[in-house]
This record gives structure tokens, C-alpha cells and sequence, in this order.
């Protein structure tokens, strides 16, 4: 199950998203959110990644 959200943002002429991916944890279990802020074309990529 994955979670995905994102968010844009603009600073000057640069163009970049911030996404937030759940993962979870193989010792544990629990969940804990991942983010990175990116060019928006390397969104996707990321979140297919594990």
C-alpha cells in the first residue's frame, strides 16, 4: 500500500515538488513518511522505487 502526496513549489524560475511517500519498516512494521523535494519529471520514478 503505498500513500502518495504532492506538492509544488516555485522558487524564482526553478520548478520542484515535494513528495511524501509511506513506507513501511521491515523490523517493526510500522509506517514512517519519506520526503524529498524534486523536479517534478523524477516524481514518479521515486515513488515507484522501493
Amino acid at each position: 500500500m503505498a500513500k502518495k502526496a504532492v506538492a509544488s513549489l516555485q522558487t524564482g524560475s526553478k520548478r520542484l515538488s515535494k513528495a511524501v511517500k509511506m513506507v513501511k519498516s521491515p523490523k517493526s512494521g510500522a509506517y514512517t513518511f519519506v520526503e524529498a523535494i524534486m523536479a517534478p519529471e523524477l516524481v514518479k520514478d521515486w515513488l515507484a522505487k522501493k
